[in-house]
């Protein structure tokens, strides 16, 4: 039975219909084709982050047995299958779309539907949304297990879904597919840029027992000098803000910003903190004037000593093996400043240092558009569906 439905809050120009509601059932068979025969041995799984994915490539290795194949479903491609275990990015369960253009077989602990007269990519990103949830929600619950949601075939089958005119969902589909394409475009640059930072850390700086890096500038060739960490940088104390008043001056925690005072610790020098307490493994740099509580320590560069240079000796440290404690982690200047340390030239700091500050700026350019996008279709998924 067809009902009305409402219409969304952001809609393309020159659409005007009025939604319809129809229940899933109505373009939608469940699957319930065995594998008799084993004519299929890949197996898939639902994953909430990875949608439909082979076993083998999401745990590595399979899990099920080749004598329970035969009792598992076939998946054509195009099917959807939902997924009856919950987690924090998927609180009722996540239902995907095969999008792998090949047959496998799942478990018969998934509900598998192959959906017919709508389209496939718009019923996609509609299950992205989260307007299907409060149906489950009301409908179905944990069950005996905390980890799995439950709900019954056929009143799973009985969830409304707003159905617009064939050329919008086109339109949805088309326009929501294009959004995970550049989100997926960026997040993969994002994560070689952040690979490209790690590997260069290890390979621009001298490794045990060397003397020169693995990787070097043209036009130095000199030894890097062995030194202290407190060699270079004065290790200082934050300390307790409660007695000042409201300001402009930025006060950091183990945990970054947390407030804004009306004095500072450090008017004009920056510095790199670094925890005392609590998160002792994330340094980053702190921009004069600033104000640090007393679990993060300020470490100022001393003449000679690039700054950039001196954060990313900070970034090659494996601080958890200074850990001094044996309840919350902690560190002490003396171990700070003790610590072994290889350094170069001033001017090969300062070009080091340079890399590796315009190497952040592009990571941290990609995270910005990453996270726009990410937010711009989280958006749309709120408001593009009723």
């Amino acid at each position: 039975m067809t009902k009305k439905a409402s219409t969304p809050a952001l809609r393309f120009k020159g659409f005007t219909y009025t939604w319809e509601q129809r229940k899933l059932s109505e373009f939608a068979d469940k699957v319930t084709e065995k594998n008799v025969g084993l004519q299929y041995i890949e197996t898939f799984t639902n994953s909430a982050e990875f949608g439909i994915i082979s076993q083998r490539d999401f745990f590595d290795h399979d899990i099920a047995k080749m004598s329970s194949l035969g009792g598992y479903y076939i998946v054509r491609s195009e099917d959807f299958v939902y997924n009856p275990r919950i987690s924090t990015s998927a609180p009722v369960g996540p239902i995907n779309r095969n999008k792998l253009g090949r047959i496998g077989v799942m478990s018969p602990l998934y509900t598998v539907f192959r959906p017919h007269d709508i389209g496939t990519t718009y019923l996609e990103h509609f299950f992205k949304s989260k307007y299907w949830h409060s149906f489950m929600n009301f409908n179905g619950d944990s069950g005996a297990r905390s980890d799995r949601f439950s709900i019954k075939d056929s009143v799973f089958f009985e969830m409304p879904i707003p159905i617009p005119h064939i050329e919008e969902q086109r339109k949805i589909g088309e326009y929501l597919t294009h959004l995970d394409r550049l989100i997926t475009l960026h997040q993969r640059k994002y994560d070689k840029l952040t690979n490209m930072k790690k590997s260069m850390l290890e390979k621009m700086f001298p490794k045990n027992g060397a003397n020169v890096p693995e990787i070097r500038f043209k036009g130095f060739t000199d030894a890097w000098e062995q030194r202290k960490l407190g060699d270079i940088v004065d290790v200082c104390s934050g300390r307790d803000y409660k007695h000042l008043a409201d300001g402009n001056i930025p006060v950091y925690g183990t945990g970054g910003y947390m407030l804004s005072v009306n004095e500072a610790l450090s008017i004009d020098k920056d510095a790199i903190g670094i925890g005392r307490k609590g998160t002792i493994d994330k340094p980053y740099i702190l921009n004069a004037p600033f104000w640090t509580v007393d679990t993060l320590f300020y470490c100022v560069p001393k003449e000679k000593v690039d700054l950039d240079f001196a954060f990313d000796i900070f970034l090659n440290v494996d601080w958890k093996k200074k850990d001094e404690s044996t309840g919350v982690p902690s560190l002490s200047k003396a171990a700070i400043n003790e610590i072994d340390i290889l350094v170069p030239t001033y001017r090969e700091q300062r070009t080091l240092g340079q890399y590796f500050t315009n190497l952040d700026h592009l990571i941290t350019l990609h995270y910005r558009e990453l996270e726009k996008l990410k937010n711009l279709k989280k958006a749309c998924l709120e408001k593009m569906f009723v």
